[in-house]
């Protein structure tokens, strides 16, 4: 690979500063995958600072990103903040209790720097950035407003957002100052990059983020360049309906999944001077994906974008077991996109074809609702649209079936393609489609599973 005049630092800092370049930087989100380059569980990884500090080096090391996020573990802030966690060996924790589910008390706790988790976060910034922060710029991910909330009330939010709306936005404006004191310790020990990561803005509606979000984001990325530190504001899921409004915020950059065309998102992100970041797939690319694979996907966002104003990274948190054969391909097609180009021409993409029987839909002895998620123990979004189906099942018990299929499953992304999913997550009753990347009502969902009853 030819030698950059730049180091990683430098292309990072060019590009958030508007200045054309010929190369396109390149940010890994090895969230608990870099504990795999080390044989660390997920827990190990993030509640070790010593094997934190050695994965990241390893994934330094491996990757050669020119940014780099210390963390991806959206769970950090509610924590602290009275969650209970449940954790897993191969992705970060899941909230699995939520302190203001039947309390409408706006809490006052702000976060200190030796609550929790944050000491290994800290002090593993303080000493990566020692050893690797003239190269790589460092990204510092925290929790979102909205995922925040949902976090501490749980899915009588929702509920909330209708019948409650000066209590919401009390609580959203809380989770507001969380972030604004977690981003000021990142800056402190260093973070270059401060990315507030809300994947739920996808799962929320227009009217809703217009109503609710747009004034604590605009204050939090406000705070951030007033301290002259890049921001990113980073969402899961088709935010599409939201990119607009998102721009009103001011972050930037904005960082996008799979579910969102990029092409749509560069021509709403590009006139507003905002960078974009994304999107290589998670499961259907990185994890099952063949080498080559990677490099056309990567090779054609190229192509479709250009090289100005664009950070090639994951859609989100890499998943832990995703092959670096895969990611060195990216890397590849990211450093010599003319050369990798032409050794595809002959190359065909790997298909999955798995012959997975669907249920004979028009014959159920109940009605069947599926959910088909990334994987609602890693992503934010997925979880609270699968809690929503829980409690469905929940009110409508025995009478109705109900089913979570995970895109880290090969059976289940084969189930997908054949029934045609365009996005992620996404409910189905009985075989159809009723909610995509939207977080249902819990009254219009009851209606919708009365009406096949």
């Amino acid at each position: 690979m030819p030698h950059s005049p730049f180091t990683g630092k430098e292309l990072i800092y060019n590009v958030f500063n508007h200045k054309k370049m010929d190369k396109i930087p390149w940010v890994p989100f090895a969230g608990v995958h870099a504990g795999s380059l080390c044989n660390y569980t997920a827990p190990e990884l993030l509640i070790d600072s010593k094997k934190l500090l050695k994965a990241l080096l390893k994934v330094n090391e491996t990757y050669h990103p020119d940014g780099q996020p210390i963390v991806f573990d959206l769970q950090v802030e509610a924590e602290i903040l009275g969650c209970t966690l449940q954790w897993a060996d191969k992705s970060p924790p899941m909230v699995i209790s939520h302190p203001l589910a039947k309390d409408l008390t706006i809490p006052t706790k702000i976060p200190s720097k030796k609550d929790g988790r944050l000491p290994v976060i800290l002090e593993t910034t303080q000493k990566f950035k020692t050893l690797v922060g003239e190269e790589t710029a460092l990204f510092g991910l925290l929790c979102g407003p909205l995922t925040l909330a949902s976090h501490l009330r749980g899915m009588t939010f929702y509920i909330d957002l209708i019948t409650n709306p000066q209590y919401c936005n009390q609580l959203i404006e809380y989770c507001t100052k969380v972030a604004h004191q977690i981003a000021d310790y990142y800056m402190e020990v260093g973070m270059d990059v401060i990315a507030i990561v809300d994947p739920v803005v996808s799962q929320v509606s227009p009217r809703t983020f217009q109503e609710f979000l747009i004034k604590p984001f605009k204050s939090f990325f406000t705070h951030i360049r007033q301290r002259k530190i890049f921001s990113s504001f980073f969402v899961c899921g088709d935010a599409t309906k939201n990119l607009e409004m998102m721009t009103q915020t001011f972050p930037d950059s904005i960082f996008v999944d799979e579910n969102i065309n990029m092409k749509t998102a560069q021509d709403i992100l590009q006139p507003k001077g905002i960078l974009l970041g994304g999107n290589i797939p998670l499961t259907t690319i990185m994890l099952f994906g063949s080498q080559q694979d990677n490099m056309r996907y990567v090779i054609e966002l190229i192509e479709n974008l250009g090289t100005e104003n664009l950070i090639i990274a994951p859609g989100c948190d890499m998943p832990y077991d995703t092959p670096p054969e895969n990611v060195i391909g990216v890397i590849q097609a990211i450093k010599e996109p003319t050369l990798i180009k032409e050794s595809l021409l002959n190359y065909q993409s790997t298909e999955l074809n798995l012959d997975i029987p669907l249920p004979n839909y028009s014959n159920l002895s109940k009605p069947l609702v599926e959910v088909f998620t990334i994987d609602s123990d890693i992503c934010a979004a997925c979880g609270y649209m699968l809690n929503a189906a829980k409690e469905i099942k929940t009110y409508f018990n025995d009478k109705i079936d109900l089913v979570e299929y995970k895109y880290t499953n090969k059976e289940n992304i084969a189930r997908g393609k054949k029934l045609q999913l365009k996005h992620l997550p996404a409910i189905l009753i009985n075989g159809k489609v009723i909610y995509s990347s939207l977080i249902p009502p819990k009254t219009e969902f009851i209606q919708q599973i009365e009406k096949v009853l």
